[in-house]
């Protein structure tokens, strides 16, 4: 299967749901990049900053003005001046001095940057971001930083999690937001939940953004466990 023939196969499976794929270009070139974006993909999401920034500059004119790039991986604040202004989002903004950076350097660029924060709905050493608790005792602070637009929350499930493990993870990020909306008298608009392995349980959680790569870029068949269990370390 190639490219064309997964996409096909993962809006089947998205079907009528308001949701937006996010196909996620690590270890991806340009080719594979250009042959997702003439199969109707516009939104490109990659995990380091200088790679994202060298793959837009290599694709066709006619792409580059037609595309959309997601920050996604985690992101250092020594980083922060060179992402604001080149990204429609930032996923992974998971720490109230990561989000002070950012404000500070969209100010002094003279743009505003949209955000998500990052969340732990599953504590685990391996993950960056929020708990829960944290962020409900930083969320004004951070959604009232100048030059930042706040539009959703961001999770990872814990790999090879059970159905169970998932849904908890998924629904305990969709009740964070509906608390936070609640108390804050705010509007947050995205989840960013579920990546090749976990998707369609993201998306019967409510899940407004999926983060795919192996599913959409990978060659072979996908439901062998092969395809399953491969590439553990970029869990996209």
């Amino acid at each position: 299967m190639g490219v064309a023939d997964n996409l096909a196969r993962i809006k089947e499976r998205i079907g009528s749901a308001p949701v937006r794929l996010v196909a996620v270009t690590k270890n991806i070139g340009p080719r594979e990049i250009e042959e997702a974006w003439r199969s109707g993909v516009t939104e490109f999401g990659e995990n380091r900053v200088q790679d994202a920034l060298a793959k837009q500059r290599q694709l066709a004119p006619a792409v580059q003005n037609h595309v959309n790039w997601h920050f996604i991986g985690h992101l250092q604040t020594n980083k922060a001046k060179k992402v604001v202004g080149e990204f429609v989002l930032i996923h992974s903004v998971d720490s109230l001095r990561l989000a002070e950076e950012l404000s500070r350097q969209s100010l002094l660029a003279g743009v505003v940057q949209p955000v998500l924060l990052q969340i732990k709905v599953v504590s685990e050493d391996t993950k960056f971001g929020f708990t829960p608790d944290e962020l409900k005792g930083q969320f004004w602070q951070i959604y009232r930083l100048p030059a930042l637009k706040v539009e959703g929350l961001m999770t990872m499930a814990p790999f090879g999690a059970s159905a169970g493990a998932l849904k908890h993870c998924f629904t305990g990020l969709k009740l964070l937001k509906d608390e936070l909306e609640r108390e804050f008298g705010v509007r947050l608009r995205e989840l960013s939940m579920g990546m090749s392995n976990d998707y369609t349980e993201a998306i019967a959680c409510g899940a407004t953004l999926i983060r795919l790569g192996r599913a959409v870029f990978k060659t072979g068949n996908q439901d062998s466990p092969e395809f399953l269990g491969a590439d553990k370390q970029s869990r996209h």
